[in-house]
Protein backbone atom coordinates (compact mmCIF):
# COMPACT_ATOMS: atom_id res chain seq x y z
CA UNK A 1 0.00 0.00 0.00
CA UNK A 2 1.27 3.45 -0.94
CA UNK A 3 2.22 5.48 2.15
CA UNK A 4 0.18 8.44 1.02
CA UNK A 5 -2.96 6.31 0.80
CA UNK A 6 -2.71 5.78 4.55
CA UNK A 7 -3.14 9.49 5.21
CA UNK A 8 -6.60 10.75 6.25
CA UNK A 9 -8.82 12.03 3.46
CA UNK A 10 -9.60 15.72 3.31
CA UNK A 11 -13.06 16.16 4.87
CA UNK A 12 -13.58 19.93 4.51
CA UNK A 13 -13.93 22.58 1.82
CA UNK A 14 -13.65 25.97 3.48
CA UNK A 15 -10.94 27.17 5.87
CA UNK A 16 -11.57 30.38 7.80
CA UNK A 17 -10.36 32.13 10.94
CA UNK A 18 -12.25 34.17 13.49
CA UNK A 19 -11.65 35.80 16.85
CA UNK A 20 -11.66 33.11 19.51
CA UNK A 21 -13.03 33.20 23.03
CA UNK A 22 -10.79 35.57 24.95
CA UNK A 23 -7.45 36.29 23.28
CA UNK A 24 -6.39 34.68 20.03
CA UNK A 25 -7.78 33.65 16.68
CA UNK A 26 -9.49 30.31 16.06
CA UNK A 27 -9.21 28.11 12.97
CA UNK A 28 -12.46 26.83 11.45
CA UNK A 29 -13.09 24.08 8.89
CA UNK A 30 -16.47 24.47 7.21
CA UNK A 31 -17.42 26.74 10.09
CA UNK A 32 -16.50 24.25 12.81
CA UNK A 33 -13.61 24.82 15.25
CA UNK A 34 -10.50 22.72 14.70
CA UNK A 35 -9.20 20.87 17.74
CA UNK A 36 -5.70 19.71 18.60
CA UNK A 37 -4.89 16.00 19.08
CA UNK A 38 -5.51 16.69 22.78
CA UNK A 39 -9.06 17.89 21.92
CA UNK A 40 -8.36 21.55 22.75
CA UNK A 41 -9.58 24.25 20.33
CA UNK A 42 -6.81 25.32 17.94
CA UNK A 43 -6.53 29.00 18.83
CA UNK A 44 -3.52 30.99 17.66
CA UNK A 45 -2.08 33.96 19.57
CA UNK A 46 -2.10 36.31 16.56
CA UNK A 47 -4.21 36.80 13.45
CA UNK A 48 -1.13 36.68 11.21
CA UNK A 49 -0.14 33.28 12.57
CA UNK A 50 -3.70 32.00 12.29
CA UNK A 51 -3.78 33.06 8.64
CA UNK A 52 -0.53 31.18 7.97
CA UNK A 53 -1.85 28.03 9.65
CA UNK A 54 -5.07 28.35 7.64
CA UNK A 55 -3.01 28.43 4.43
CA UNK A 56 -1.47 25.07 5.36
CA UNK A 57 -4.97 23.58 5.62
CA UNK A 58 -6.09 25.19 2.36
CA UNK A 59 -3.03 23.78 0.57
CA UNK A 60 -3.93 20.16 1.36
CA UNK A 61 -5.08 18.01 -1.54
CA UNK A 62 -7.27 14.92 -1.39
CA UNK A 63 -5.42 13.74 1.70
CA UNK A 64 -4.10 15.58 4.75
CA UNK A 65 -0.34 15.25 5.19
CA UNK A 66 0.85 16.53 8.59
CA UNK A 67 4.43 16.64 7.33
CA UNK A 68 3.48 19.53 5.05
CA UNK A 69 1.89 21.43 7.97
CA UNK A 70 4.77 22.39 10.27
CA UNK A 71 3.04 25.48 11.67
CA UNK A 72 -0.02 23.44 12.58
CA UNK A 73 2.12 20.79 14.26
CA UNK A 74 3.98 23.47 16.21
CA UNK A 75 0.73 25.07 17.35
CA UNK A 76 -0.62 21.69 18.44
CA UNK A 77 2.57 21.05 20.42
CA UNK A 78 2.36 24.45 22.09
CA UNK A 79 -1.25 23.99 23.13
CA UNK A 80 -1.11 20.32 24.15
CA UNK A 81 2.47 20.12 25.42
CA UNK A 82 3.64 23.53 26.62
CA UNK A 83 0.68 25.31 28.22
CA UNK A 84 0.97 24.61 31.93
CA UNK A 85 4.54 23.36 31.49
CA UNK A 86 6.22 26.62 30.53
CA UNK A 87 8.90 26.38 33.24
CA UNK A 88 9.86 22.85 32.24
CA UNK A 89 10.19 23.88 28.59
CA UNK A 90 12.30 26.90 29.60
CA UNK A 91 14.55 24.54 31.58
CA UNK A 92 14.92 22.30 28.53
CA UNK A 93 15.96 25.25 26.37
CA UNK A 94 18.46 26.37 29.01
CA UNK A 95 19.89 22.85 29.07
CA UNK A 96 20.90 23.39 25.45
CA UNK A 97 22.66 26.59 26.53
CA UNK A 98 24.52 24.61 29.18
CA UNK A 99 26.03 22.40 26.47
CA UNK A 100 25.65 24.75 23.52
CA UNK A 101 26.89 23.42 20.19
CA UNK A 102 28.79 26.65 19.48
CA UNK A 103 31.01 26.13 22.53
CA UNK A 104 32.54 22.82 21.42
CA UNK A 105 35.38 23.38 18.98
CA UNK A 106 37.29 20.93 16.84
CA UNK A 107 41.04 20.57 17.33
CA UNK A 108 41.48 20.38 13.56
CA UNK A 109 41.77 20.39 10.61
CA UNK A 110 42.38 24.05 9.97
CA UNK A 111 39.56 24.51 7.48
CA UNK A 112 37.02 23.28 10.00
CA UNK A 113 38.32 25.34 12.92
CA UNK A 114 38.33 28.46 10.74
CA UNK A 115 34.75 27.84 9.63
CA UNK A 116 33.64 27.34 13.23
CA UNK A 117 35.28 30.60 14.26
CA UNK A 118 33.79 32.48 11.31
CA UNK A 119 30.22 31.41 11.98
CA UNK A 120 30.22 30.95 15.74
CA UNK A 121 32.47 33.61 17.26
CA UNK A 122 30.20 36.54 16.23
CA UNK A 123 27.21 34.86 17.88
CA UNK A 124 29.14 34.25 21.09
CA UNK A 125 30.35 37.85 21.05
CA UNK A 126 26.77 39.05 20.58
CA UNK A 127 25.57 36.92 23.49
CA UNK A 128 28.34 38.34 25.68
CA UNK A 129 27.88 41.98 24.70
CA UNK A 130 24.13 42.26 24.06
CA UNK A 131 22.77 39.67 26.50
CA UNK A 132 25.48 39.68 29.16
CA UNK A 133 25.94 35.93 28.73
CA UNK A 134 29.58 34.87 28.43
CA UNK A 135 29.94 31.21 27.55
CA UNK A 136 33.08 29.13 27.97
CA UNK A 137 34.61 27.22 25.04
CA UNK A 138 35.96 23.68 25.01
CA UNK A 139 37.97 21.71 22.49
CA UNK A 140 36.69 18.32 21.47
CA UNK A 141 33.86 16.78 23.46
CA UNK A 142 35.17 17.47 26.95
CA UNK A 143 32.17 18.81 28.97
CA UNK A 144 32.50 22.35 30.25
CA UNK A 145 30.30 23.99 32.89
CA UNK A 146 28.84 27.33 31.85
CA UNK A 147 28.75 30.25 34.33
CA UNK A 148 25.52 30.32 36.30
CA UNK A 149 25.30 34.09 35.85
CA UNK A 150 25.36 33.65 32.07
CA UNK A 151 22.65 31.02 32.15
CA UNK A 152 20.56 33.35 34.29
CA UNK A 153 20.94 36.08 31.68
CA UNK A 154 19.73 33.70 28.99
CA UNK A 155 16.87 32.61 31.22
CA UNK A 156 15.85 36.26 31.41
CA UNK A 157 15.40 36.22 27.62
CA UNK A 158 12.91 33.35 27.94
CA UNK A 159 10.93 34.66 30.89
CA UNK A 160 7.44 35.88 30.07
CA UNK A 161 7.27 34.24 26.64
CA UNK A 162 4.03 32.47 25.84
CA UNK A 163 3.62 28.78 25.05
CA UNK A 164 3.83 29.23 21.28
CA UNK A 165 7.07 31.21 21.49
CA UNK A 166 8.62 28.71 23.89
CA UNK A 167 7.58 25.81 21.67
CA UNK A 168 9.20 27.50 18.67
CA UNK A 169 12.43 28.23 20.55
CA UNK A 170 12.53 24.66 21.83
CA UNK A 171 12.20 23.29 18.30
CA UNK A 172 14.98 25.58 17.05
CA UNK A 173 17.33 24.75 19.92
CA UNK A 174 16.65 21.01 19.53
CA UNK A 175 17.33 21.04 15.79
CA UNK A 176 20.58 23.01 16.11
CA UNK A 177 21.83 21.91 19.52
CA UNK A 178 22.13 25.59 20.35
CA UNK A 179 20.02 27.88 22.50
CA UNK A 180 22.17 30.79 21.31
CA UNK A 181 21.24 30.25 17.67
CA UNK A 182 17.56 30.01 18.57
CA UNK A 183 17.71 33.25 20.54
CA UNK A 184 19.78 34.96 17.85
CA UNK A 185 16.95 34.35 15.37
CA UNK A 186 14.23 35.29 17.86
CA UNK A 187 15.97 38.57 18.69
CA UNK A 188 16.86 39.45 15.10
CA UNK A 189 20.64 38.94 15.31
CA UNK A 190 20.59 36.21 12.65
CA UNK A 191 18.24 35.24 9.84
CA UNK A 192 16.92 31.68 9.98
CA UNK A 193 19.15 30.83 7.02
CA UNK A 194 22.26 32.19 8.75
CA UNK A 195 21.50 30.29 11.93
CA UNK A 196 20.88 27.05 10.01
CA UNK A 197 24.17 27.41 8.17
CA UNK A 198 26.00 28.08 11.44
CA UNK A 199 24.45 24.97 12.98
CA UNK A 200 25.77 22.81 10.15
CA UNK A 201 29.36 24.00 9.88
CA UNK A 202 30.72 20.60 10.92
CA UNK A 203 28.36 18.66 8.67
CA UNK A 204 29.01 20.92 5.69
CA UNK A 205 32.76 20.53 6.14
CA UNK A 206 32.41 16.75 6.01
CA UNK A 207 30.17 17.00 2.95
CA UNK A 208 32.77 19.16 1.20
CA UNK A 209 35.30 16.39 1.70
CA UNK A 210 33.26 13.21 1.31
CA UNK A 211 30.00 14.19 -0.37
CA UNK A 212 26.43 13.83 0.88
CA UNK A 213 24.09 10.91 0.66
CA UNK A 214 20.55 11.39 -0.63
CA UNK A 215 18.83 10.14 2.52
CA UNK A 216 20.87 12.46 4.73
CA UNK A 217 20.04 15.36 2.43
CA UNK A 218 16.32 14.57 2.65
CA UNK A 219 16.44 14.34 6.46
CA UNK A 220 18.19 17.70 6.61
CA UNK A 221 15.55 19.26 4.34
CA UNK A 222 12.80 18.01 6.65
CA UNK A 223 14.60 19.44 9.69
CA UNK A 224 15.06 22.75 7.91
CA UNK A 225 11.33 22.91 7.15
CA UNK A 226 10.57 22.57 10.86
CA UNK A 227 13.25 25.09 11.83
CA UNK A 228 12.04 27.64 9.27
CA UNK A 229 8.44 27.16 10.43
CA UNK A 230 9.43 27.77 14.04
CA UNK A 231 11.25 30.96 13.05
CA UNK A 232 8.22 32.07 11.00
CA UNK A 233 5.92 31.38 13.94
CA UNK A 234 8.04 33.60 16.19
CA UNK A 235 7.86 36.41 13.65
CA UNK A 236 4.13 36.07 13.05
CA UNK A 237 3.49 35.83 16.78
CA UNK A 238 4.56 39.47 17.00
CA UNK A 239 2.69 40.62 13.90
Amino acid sequence: MDERSKLPKRFYKDVTVEAGDGDGTALLLDGKPVRTPGKTPLVLPSRALADAVAEEWRAQGERIDPQTMPLTRLANSAIDGVIGREQAVMDDILAFAGSDHLCYRAEGPGGLTEAQSTHWDPVLAWARQALGARLVLSQGLVPVAQPEASLERLKHQLAGRDALSLAALHVMASLTGSALLALAVALGRLTPEEAWKAAHVDEDFQISRWGEDAEAHERREHRWRDFAAAAKALKLRQA
